[in-house]
């Protein structure tokens, strides 16, 4: 009664899409030991955030971070190269995983659960990026003919991932490396465990009504009715039907009707979101008082 629904269509007026993510619980140690070699780094302090008066005129207008070094801001190194050791011996090191392959999906979540074998418990979320643009490895197995375009999720894909890191370890490497980005973080409140992440709204996300949105176009914290016939996992078979709060943004949720859907922590809230790649309609709810100038 007290807001006006307006249907929003992508570019070609076709329907939105939406996919989902989770908080993983990753398995690490305080210290580099055994298996546990591949480091969580909080943020830098020669990563400086770069706008239009201090971006260099040789990185593209996309990179929101770089280097600050004597000489002036370059590109901060990119995946590859971090995980090759650029940053070793600087006191980064936040935990250390057991697989690369944990570390690199955490990135891609942006933000876990740290499960220590004593059974502490730290958070971590999101704080920088090294600036590089987001590239899917999922686009890039559909492309070799890894996977295919129908059965590519992030099941199938760690799957794959695990099943030649036993083979060709180096061809691990190679994959990971295609995306250049490369995630810092920080840490986060984890005395409530039923709360979520903190979002880039700066509220913790609640799963099955948090909605990551193209930030450069939305605002945080307006409501959206999202609508998706075949997406039926997430509601014991019913087609997905929610009023839900656009409170996140990420690298890859491009786009006026496009969403990510927060599922929730740990390995089932994983299994949920694993597989969500469905077609949707986008509703956002505008208070009646401003729905005038809206549809204008």
């Amino acid at each position: 009664q007290r807001c006006t629904p307006f249907r929003i269509l992508k570019h070609n007026d076709e329907q939105g899409f939406v996919t989902a993510f989770y908080e993983p619980e990753v398995d690490v140690s305080d210290v580099s030991e055994g298996l546990f070699t591949h480091p969580f780094y909080f943020r830098p302090d020669d990563l400086v955030d770069l706008d239009d008066s201090n971006r260099p005129a040789d990185l593209d207008s996309g990179y929101m971070f770089g280097r600050q070094t004597p000489d002036g801001i370059v590109a901060y190194p990119d995946r590859g190269e971090i995980d090759r050791g650029c940053l070793d011996g600087r006191g980064l090191e936040i935990a250390f995983a057991r697989s690369r392959i944990d570390v690199f999906f955490a990135h891609v979540q942006g933000a876990a659960r740290l499960v220590y074998p004593d059974g502490r418990v730290r958070r971590i979320t999101y704080a920088a990026k090294a600036g590089h643009p987001f590239s899917p490895i999922g686009k890039l197995l559909i492309d070799r003919g890894e996977i295919a375009r129908e059965d590519i999720s992030m099941q199938s894909i760690r799957t794959w991932l695990a099943e030649a890191l036993v083979s060709n370890p180096a061809k691990v490497d190679e994959v990971l490396w295609h995306n250049k980005s490369y995630i810092f973080f920080r840490e986060a409140d984890v005395s409530d465990p039923d709360l979520g992440p903190i979002a880039a709204a700066k509220v913790p996300l609640i799963a099955g009504r948090s909605l990551a949105v193209d930030r450069s176009i939305h605002t945080f914290g307006y409501p959206f009715f999202i609508h998706a016939e075949r997406l039926t996992h997430l509601d014991d078979g019913k087609p997905f039907a929610r009023l839900m709060l656009a409170l996140d943004t990420g690298s890859a949720i491009i786009g006026p009707a496009r969403g990510d859907i927060f599922t929730g922590s740990g390995y089932h809230a994983g299994e949920l979101a694993g597989t969500v790649r469905n077609d949707a309609d986008f509703y956002i709810l505008v208070p009646n008082a401003a729905a005038g100038r809206y549809a204008g």
